[in-house]
């Protein structure tokens, strides 16, 4: 069945005559187009497009399933011109300026996840897409340990890395490169600064390309020399509740049963005061969507075909932090781990 199929099927659900598609993700995901400042009109027999003149070419080379509606005015009014019956807007992107563009005989209702839930369940075209995304990610993780040494800032192995994985064919990074180094490492999210990065310090890497469209999102930890026992500790810990974790991670489990079982993996080591965000989130075409193991999640079920991060961390103020995180795809039965194994050690880089 076609996405935009089991998107009328919604609508049906629902009792909607139509969506007004605004979310440029969502807009590529059903259509196949690539470009922005473009709407999807999805009625129960017809499917409009809705952009301007500057993407005509575009369209006619990338979307095959659905009708071109050219504006000059803005993308909203024209949907207005179109829309009728009870139709629903994507309440979670569009803006309350934007909304009072909506106008015409249509009666507009809000709608949360309907595009969004039917990209919660990957394809094989999709898993493939994620797949190279990992095998670049992966490879920029190894050339990282091969180039990183004392004397190098946070930002130039953040840069090094992005541009690398461009060279070997992502089309940019999932987010922003986070490398914390040394007492920095215990930022969660630690974005990559002008620190130096010295013998002796933890470093936290959080990475992903984007490939066709589809991102990766890993994390690991290694430090540059030496680590204290504590550190080497605080890694065996967590480098565990990965492990276990993933084993938890099941079509029919809820998110919150994951993330407490997290939590409390890593309480009952005495860290769990240290260990402050959701074990895990869905990624796709965006670096956080559904399902999970945290926030909107917490009362959904895995699903067959769902691929999640699993990402148990502890930071320790003045001390540094660990985290390690993978890539996981829901099956019917054991979870399958998408990227190499972390080691079961704490990686040493010589210096």
């Amino acid at each position: 069945m076609s996405r935009l199929s089991r998107l009328r099927d919604l609508l049906v659900a629902k009792h909607l005559d139509g969506l007004l598609v605004s979310d440029p993700v969502n807009v590529s995901y059903l259509t196949g187009f690539t470009g922005d400042e473009s709407a999807l009109l999805v009625t129960a027999d017809d499917s409009l497009f809705i952009t301007d003149s500057r993407f005509t070419t575009q369209f006619h080379q990338q979307v095959h399933n659905s009708h071109l509606v050219l504006h000059q005015d803005h993308l909203l009014s024209a949907a207005s011109e179109h829309a009728t019956g009870t139709v629903g807007f994507e309440a979670e992107y569009m803006t309350y300026a934007d909304f009072m563009k909506l106008q015409g005989p249509a009666k507009w209702q809000p709608t949360t996840d309907l595009v969004s839930g039917l990209r919660e369940v990957k394809d094989d075209a999709e898993l493939a897409n994620i797949k190279q995304a990992i095998t670049i990610a992966e490879a920029g993780y190894k050339h990282v340990l091969d180039t990183i040494r004392p004397g190098m800032t946070e930002i130039q192995v953040a840069n090094d890395l992005d541009q690398f994985m461009k060279s070997l064919g992502a089309s940019g990074t999932s987010f922003e490169t986070i490398v914390a180094s040394g007492l920095r490492s215990a930022m969660p999210h630690g974005m990559a600064s002008d620190k130096v990065i010295e013998a002796g310090d933890m470093v936290t890497l959080d990475w992903g390309a984007v490939y066709h469209g589809y991102v990766s999102d890993i994390t690991r930890t290694f430090v540059m020399g030496h680590a204290t026992p504590e550190l080497e500790k605080i890694y065996h810990v967590v480098y565990e509740a990965n492990l276990a974790t993933t084993k938890q991670m099941r079509a029919g489990v809820l998110g919150k049963t994951i993330n407490e079982f997290a939590h409390h993996f890593i309480d009952d080591e005495g860290y769990g005061e240290y260990f402050g965000h959701g074990t895990g989130h869905g990624i796709g075409m965006s670096i956080h969507e559904g399902p999970g193991a945290w926030g909107p999640y917490r009362e959904v079920p895995q699903a067959v075909g769902n691929v999640e991060t699993v990402e148990p961390g502890i930071y320790v103020p003045c001390v540094g932090g660990v985290r390690i995180e993978d890539d996981i795809l829901i099956t019917a039965d054991d979870p399958i781990v998408l990227t190499s194994q972390a080691p079961p050690t704490l990686v040493v880089v010589p210096v």
